[in-house]
């Protein structure tokens, strides 16, 4: 990643404890316009390069941000390798990620990206954020927030930094004022920027239609996922009748991409059956209830390596960008049948003691003959 002008002078600002009031007194300009560099919203004139080098006391090359290049690629660095533990699912692989973080922070204090990755990883990820964790780190995570939103070019970490802020507001007992910040900084369905991409076209053009389906196959994985809470948090229902449920409207979609061949119906079917699948293994599922699930995700999988050799635009939205699906050749239903078949702990290698689970991941851990 390139280092800005503007980020670089807010490096070197923060590096000497000098506010942006001070810098802009001393460059003889407003400290909006200081604020505006270091947004990335403006740049300073050429003028003022020279003083602002001499300011720093470094040179024009350093205040170009071609010395930060090194310390930005050691960052990246860093913050892959954390990724990496991060994602092995394995209680190791999570104090590892701990401990890069934690040591990234201390030494990065000011960059963005590792802030963010560094509170959300205390926090316990985006999600079933536990309220007395956010409580007990309230200020200093108001403080990196609060850092975020003045200093940091990256919309998606800015948006995270209001996004803390609401689950904070909410974990205090103002839900109302969570659900404000949601409202007022957050876009809704029909401004996403999916919906915008679609809508630069003109609708008889074919950019458009492939955008409607690109959005159409992605929209409906998402949904489904949600069908899939819908049905697993229904507390009327006991986890076997989840797991019928779950059978009943997989099969539903499979007889309803035979009779149309349209692959949307498997990607409802995927997504659906996945969500089902994890909510039982994670959430109280008997071992038998996850096996016939992931049998029926692994069934809808192999079809969907067909499909998805034949239909480009399914594969770029719902497949092509996922990194769980890197290295799988085409071949999902295998490649997931081995990744399952490798855990080495936690509730997935538990899963593996039972007859039924090793048999169905066994099955279809051979792959497609045809090698696609």
């Amino acid at each position: 990643m390139k280092i800005t002008v503007g980020e670089n002078i807010r490096r070197l600002r923060r590096e000497r404890d000098v506010t942006q009031e001070q810098l802009a007194e001393a460059m003889n300009v407003s400290t909006a316009a200081v604020s505006k560099w270091e947004r990335c919203e403006s740049y300073p004139d050429i003028t003022l390069l020279f003083p602002l080098a001499n300011y720093f006391e470094v040179s024009i090359d350093g205040l170009m941000g071609y010395d930060a290049e090194r310390i930005n690629a050691q960052i990246e660095e860093r913050l892959d390798a954390f990724l990496k533990q991060y994602l092995s699912g394995t209680s190791a692989g999570a104090e590892e990620a701990k401990r890069i973080i934690t040591e990234a922070y201390r030494e990065y204090p000011n960059d963005c990206r590792v802030m963010s990755r560094y509170m959300w990883f205390i926090a316990g990820d985006m999600a079933d954020n536990d309220p007395e964790v956010l409580l007990s780190h309230k200020e200093e995570f108001l403080g990196i927030c609060e850092k975020l939103l003045e200093d940091c070019c990256d919309e998606g970490i800015r948006l995270g930094a209001w996004n803390m802020r609401a689950k904070i507001l909410h974990a205090e007992g103002n839900t109302d004022g969570a659900l404000e910040i949601y409202r007022t900084k957050f876009a809704s369905w029909y401004q996403t920027c999916e919906q915008k991409s679609e809508q630069l076209f003109a609708k008889d053009t074919d950019d458009y239609y492939l955008w409607v389906k690109r959005n159409m196959y992605e929209l409906f994985s998402f949904a489904a996922d949600k069908l899939g809470r819908t049905v697993f948090f229904d507390k009327s229902l006991t986890n076997a009748e989840k797991t019928e449920k779950a059978l009943l409207y997989g099969e539903l979609m499979l007889e309803a991409y035979e009779k149309t061949g349209d692959g949307v119906f498997l990607v409802i079917a995927e997504s659906f059956l996945g969500r089902m699948k994890n909510d039982l293994c994670y959430r109280g599922g008997a071992d038998g209830e996850v096996a016939a699930v992931l049998e029926a995700q692994l069934r809808v999988l192999e079809r969907l390596s067909g499909e998805i050799g034949k239909n480009e635009v399914l594969y770029d939205a719902v497949f092509a960008h996922n990194k769980f699906w890197a290295g799988s050749n085409g071949d999902l239903a295998g490649h997931m049948a081995r990744l399952c078949s490798s855990a080495k702990e936690g509730r997935r290698a538990e899963l593996l003691k039972c007859q039924e689970y090793a048999g169905v991941l066994e099955k279809y851990s051979r792959g497609r003959k045809d090698g696609k």
